[in-house]
């Protein structure tokens, strides 16, 4: 197949046809490696890594395992007085 170099903004892009993408499963928006081997430039897709759960969010940010990070939050599960209403809450 042979296509043109195009001005896209301030860089160049080439357009590549719908079939041509669907036929190693690509689709709008998702995430390539571009390479450079042997003189060619490469396009490669990218692994989804999916959705991370809340708990592997809370190992990540911590940076210990979910338990251990857990118990050393004591204040993460006790519940705030804020006092009583002040307008016309209902609870």
């Amino acid at each position: 197949m042979t296509t043109t170099i195009v001005r896209w903004g301030n860089s160049k892009g080439i357009r590549l046809p719908k079939p041509f993408l669907e036929s190693i499963g690509l689709k709008e928006n998702d995430a390539v490696d571009v390479l450079i081997e042997n003189n060619a430039i490469l396009i490669k897709k990218v692994a989804s890594p999916g959705h991370k759960t809340i708990k592997q969010r809370v190992e990540e940010f911590y940076g210990k395992d979910f338990d251990s990070a857990v118990d050393e939050n004591p204040y993460a599960y006790e519940e705030t007085d804020w006092g009583p209403p002040a307008g016309n809450e209902i609870w």
